[in-house]
């Protein structure tokens, strides 16, 4: 399905980006894996190389422009062109209500989870618009379709990928980038099961949202980067600006 694809990946380390390399490289996509850990990073190419895919490591704080710029020109330095990406670099939410948080927390969800977006879209179609077009796929959540307790910093955040894929794509559109957004449920990811899950505001409420989740459990990350790779390929050809749903129905 993406076959010779060079395609760069944020936040590609651990999680969901990580098992998005492994699936697209699997799928015969040239993948640009970049991070901020590197020795996470080069561990996850290891791995690729290992099951004869091809990929390479580029550090990346998706917060800093210049760093973003520099991942977007190392891709097509090393691949000839990019013709994917998949903004995926987020951090989770403060699990705090609103009067409680503080100008920094704000600060440092949004500062990943949106204007970094925002910094790889600009650099994507920077070098998309003079190769004859892309695909882009934007990390969103179902938290950005709908409210949530105690997570006013994140649904924010979301809620502006969201916005921001759509109004983007109308950019796009006439320079044959396609930009489209994954908006998840809770999946099973090492954030989710290392950090969320383990902060007591947060498992409080893990059972209501186990079974807000219609289909009756959690997502893997598989399922999310199964998603991923049909918005990067052409058999979703027709899509664009589209908040893709892959939440088990906990958005219904």
């Amino acid at each position: 399905m993406l076959k010779n694809k060079a395609i760069l990946i944020t936040g590609a380390a651990s999680g969901i980006g990580r098992k998005c390399a492994e699936v697209f490289a699997g799928h015969g996509a040239r993948v640009l894996v970049t991070d901020m850990s590197v020795e996470a990073g080069e561990d996850v190419v290891a791995g690729i190389r290992a099951q004869g895919g091809e990929a390479s490591f580029q550090r990346c704080d998706v917060t800093d422009e210049a760093s973003v710029a520099a991942a977007v020109d190392t891709a097509v330095e090393r691949y000839g062109r990019l013709d994917g990406a998949m903004n995926n670099a987020g951090i989770e939410m403060r699990n705090k209500p609103v009067h409680e948080l503080t100008a920094q927390d704000i600060a440092a969800v949004i500062g990943v989870d949106l204007v970094g977006v925002f910094y790889c879209l600009k650099h994507q179609f920077r070098v998309m618009k003079d190769s004859g077009g892309g695909a882009i796929v934007n990390t969103a959540s179902s938290s950005g379709l709908r409210g949530q307790v105690n997570a006013s910093d994140y649904v924010a955040a979301k809620h502006g990928v969201v916005g921001l894929t759509k109004a983007v794509a109308c950019d796009g559109g006439p320079l044959g980038i396609r930009v489209n957004a994954l908006c998840p449920g809770l999946i099973m990811t090492p954030m989710a099961k290392d950090r969320l899950m383990q902060d007591p505001v947060f498992s409080q409420a893990l059972d209501g949202l186990r079974q807000r989740h219609v289909i009756g459990r959690f997502g893997e990350m598989e399922e999310i980067a199964n998603a991923a790779t049909f918005l990067l390929s052409d058999m979703s050809s027709f899509m664009t600006g589209s908040p893709m749903i892959v939440d088990g129905g906990y958005s219904i």
